[in-house]
């Protein structure tokens, strides 16, 4: 067993770059290797000399445990970080940091403690949207991006919110395209001056606003365990690692919760039978109330299947890749240590042998019988293992409740002519966003 027995294709000059835009992207390029050359492929991947993709959820069992990222991989997300860039910090201080993560984000007392806030901030998008022009639609992304920015804000900082989460989202979105371009070579629009100066300009707005957000937090005195700020400073870490930590959490939260109901809505709004599904639930857990209580999501199955069949299709973080410290060995073949481990998610959740018809959207697959039969791996949108997403359950419960409070009060239909083509950035995005027609709806 060697590494040189893995299949793959046959190296390129260009180390990789053109096999993957030639393919329209990472996505299609590791549907194409698996359909190829089976559940265990070796490929070149820009940043990462030696990588291995493994698409089968049993053999994935064998890479779990792996507790460091490659460095070159996340490199552009060493912008947003003054000490260390936090994706590939070594595990040794990755555990503890990773612990203090859990203490804020997975229990439900917080999440519980924060509900009433998180249907409040809906219910203000909802009246927005209620109140424009008839016939105008809405952008999905932009609006529910900005929605889960102040979720987050509300929840992990102590209330204390972005002044104007528009300008964030897009602050954001100017930092990682220019890095992500110069990772893998993406044509940018600009010259290489313009875009640096931009990118570093949007990065000093980050800054400050989070400066400004860490400020407002201690000036109330709120340093205590409740929140992300005061878990961390209790916990002793140095002021540059609470500001990293800020920044990659309003990062990574505020993103990929708003595009995983973007991308519900989108599938929804094209099969009218799982939304008309969906809204009986509703209508028979909730009444005439226009929201949830926390207990009733656990009510909400038909709901929290469609959630997780939409995961399965449209992954909000649409890879993950991990480094061998020793040889590992997965199923016939022996990984080298210091090998990049890469996670294709969206290959993963299209794999034919547990997902029959992968590209169907099928809720009906997250019943507990059928979940039973696939294997635990199967279906992985915050990843797996020891660094895997910390905000799991908090986004899943943001998440179910967006989507209970909007589909309750409207009806989604897809605007006439407008294409919604997924683009790979730090999630899956769509080039144009997903624009909706959104109208009142009235309950059976």
């Amino acid at each position: 067993m060697s590494m040189t027995k893995i299949p793959g294709p046959e190296p390129r000059p260009d180390g990789g770059v053109g096999a993957i835009t030639e393919a329209g992207g990472l996505h299609q390029y590791q549907l194409r290797l698996h359909a190829e050359y089976g559940p265990v492929v070796r490929f070149q991947l820009p940043g990462a000399e030696t990588a291995v993709s493994v698409a089968d959820p049993v053999l994935l069992e064998a890479t779990a445990h792996l507790n460091e990222r490659p460095d070159r991989l996340f490199e552009f997300l060493a912008p947003l970080c003054e000490a260390d860039n936090l994706q590939v910090i070594p595990a040794a201080q990755h555990t503890p940091w990773r612990r203090i993560l859990l203490s804020v984000f997975a229990g439900r007392p917080s999440h519980e403690r924060h509900f009433a806030t998180f249907t409040e901030l809906t219910a203000d998008l909802a009246d927005d949207w209620a109140a424009r022009a008839d016939g105008e639609p809405v952008e999905l992304q932009k609006d529910l991006t900005a929605l889960t920015l102040r979720m987050i804000c509300a929840y992990a900082l102590g209330g204390s919110g972005a002044a104007d989460p528009d300008s964030v989202i897009t602050a954001f979105e100017d930092v990682l395209t220019e890095y992500l371009g110069r990772l893998y070579e993406v044509p940018v629009p600009g010259t290489q001056e313009e875009r640096a100066e931009r990118a570093e300009a949007a990065l000093a707005q980050l800054r400050t606003t989070v400066d400004q957000v860490v400020a407002a937090h201690r000036s109330d005195g709120r340093a205590d365990r409740s929140d992300l700020i005061g878990a961390l400073v209790e916990a002793g870490e140095p002021p540059a690692r609470i500001r990293d930590t800020v920044m990659v959490t309003l990062l990574a939260a505020h993103h990929t919760t708003g595009v995983a109901v973007s991308w519900t809505l989108h599938l929804l709004a094209r099969h009218p039978d799982v939304t008309a599904r969906v809204t009986d639930e509703l209508d028979h857990v909730l009444g005439d109330r226009a929201a949830p209580d926390y207990a009733d999501l656990r009510r909400l199955t038909y709901l929290d299947m469609v959630l997780k069949e939409s995961m399965r299709l449209c992954p909000p973080g649409p890879y993950g890749a991990r480094e061998t410290t020793d040889a590992l060995v997965v199923g016939d073949y022996e990984i080298p240590a210091g090998a990049t481990v890469f996670y294709p998610f969206w290959a993963v959740h299209m794999n034919p042998e547990h997902w029959p018809e992968p590209e169907r959207f099928d809720p009906g697959r997250f019943t507990p019988e059928e979940i039973a039969k696939r294997p635990r791996l199967a279906h992985i949108p915050f990843g797996i293992g020891p660094r895997s997403c910390e905000g799991a359950n908090l986004a899943v419960v943001e998440a179910e409740l967006i989507l209970a409070v909007l589909l309750k009060r409207f009806r989604f239909r897809p605007v006439p002519g407008h294409e919604v083509t997924p683009v790979e950035r730090f999630v899956l995005w769509a080039a144009d966003d997903i624009q909706m027609l959104v109208s009142p709806r009235v309950p059976a």
